[in-house]
């Protein structure tokens, strides 16, 4: 049995409206400045004034900070360190989707401590105590807010660093299912499809312990069961509650173990060719359940079992009626299932056998340098890397 030392954070508060809450939140936590981190979509919805006035509402002074992106790089957090050293701020607050949350660790990082981001990339790299956090996901993906770890790009190199530590944990998650029902349909599938990689690679990695398990498993019962009924139903605040749950659930599984070669596969096809980190995930998925069938199909045997499509005895082996799901998710909604079939893949290596071969060789290089790959539970180096992508060329099946 895997050995574990984990500690249970940060407090969570769940329900609709509960972002009415936030202001109280910071006064029990002794703030009196906060400096609220959301990137424009989120402002223009309208969410960011809900926070705002909460936090006013109780005296507390604000301050936004919205010049940031998907995928936050370091330039972002520059710019909001900047903010921060001229508004001295004694709580942060990262409300929006994960980028927002990881934008709002990562200056927390260096407010706090000083340095680069690069400084703190790995683990327990935090050098003084920081700032208190409060987190409000308004997407139903990454579960950044339960997670000790800022997710920041280079923004010249473009290579996704994976900043930890426990002081960088958020103290509050307000998970308020009101919030996503605003959200366009393309990120309630982009950031669902990325929740359930989440689920599915902390259940087999080799990093998983008893109690990542149980975020796991409870992750995916909730996402895999939502997911298709919240694609067509998206008004109904009960289902999104259940996605929401279903990836903090997976978040905190994330934070008591770690993902694995599907996130390893995707982070390359992001920062080369700017695919949406949930479209990359998904996409390589089924083929990395394939590729990991051979050492962990007992795994995925009970993930099967606890699908809503798995009402009848089959044959099929288990990981392909996971694989075969999870591409019907894909499927649903409208996202690509094969490389080929990315806008973003270049049009000459559609034409050119040697230019694909290329560009599949350098992603595979990339791939198994990324940090996740280490703990897939099959070995996966660049020629492994190389065979999945290359099944996931053309594939359709």
């Amino acid at each position: 049995m895997q050995e574990f030392d984990y500690q249970l954070r940060p407090r969570i508060i769940f329900g609709p409206h509960t972002v009415q809450r936030l202001g109280s939140l910071a006064k029990e936590l002794g703030c009196a400045r906060a400096l609220v981190v959301s990137d424009p979509g989120v402002v223009n919805a309208g969410i960011y004034s809900f926070g705002m006035e909460s936090l006013r509402s109780v005296g507390v002074e604000v301050l936004g900070f919205h010049d940031l992106a998907e995928n936050p790089n370091t330039h972002h957090v520059d710019l909001g360190v900047q903010r921060a050293r001229e508004f001295q701020p004694d709580l942060l607050v990262g409300l929006g989707g994960g980028s927002s949350m990881d934008c709002a660790k990562g200056i927390n990082f260096l407010y706090s401590c000083g340095g680069r981001m690069s400084d703190y990339w790995g683990v327990g790299k935090a050098t003084h105590p920081m700032l208190p956090m409060i987190a409000i996901p308004t997407t139903s993906g990454t579960g950044s807010e339960t997670q000790s770890f800022a997710l920041i790009s280079d923004s010249e190199t473009h290579v996704k660093m994976a900043c930890g530590d426990p002081k960088a944990a958020c103290r509050v998650a307000i998970l308020d299912p009101a919030l996503t029902l605003t959200q366009p349909n393309s990120v309630t599938a982009l950031t669902g499809i990325d929740a359930m990689t989440h689920a599915l690679e902390t259940f087999v990695c080799n990093k998983r312990t008893p109690i990542s398990e149980c975020y796991s498993r409870e992750a995916w019962q909730l996402l895999s069961r939502s997911f298709s009924y919240v694609l067509e139903t998206g008004d109904d605040v009960n289902a999104r509650g259940r996605m929401q749950l279903g990836a903090c659930f997976a978040g905190m599984a994330i934070e008591a173990s770690m993902l694995g070669a599907a996130h390893a596969l995707a982070n390359p096809l992001t920062a080369m060719l700017g695919v949406a980190h949930g479209q990359a995930v998904g996409l390589m998925m089924p083929h990395v359940i394939r590729f990991n069938s051979a050492v962990v199909e007992k795994r995925y045997a009970e993930l099967a079992s606890l699908l809503p499509h798995d009402k009848s005895r089959t044959t099929q082996k288990a990981s392909d009626r996971v694989a075969d799901v999870f591409k019907g998710w894909m499927q649903e909604a409208e996202l690509a299932t094969s490389l080929e079939r990315l806008p973003q893949w270049p049009s000459q290596s559609k034409a050119n056998s040697e230019d694909t071969h290329l560009l599949l060789g350098q992603l595979a290089d990339s791939a198994s340098k990324q940090w996740t790959a280490a703990f897939n539970p099959r070995p996966a180096s660049q020629p492994e890397m190389l065979q999945i992508y290359q099944a996931a060329l053309k594939s359709e099946t």
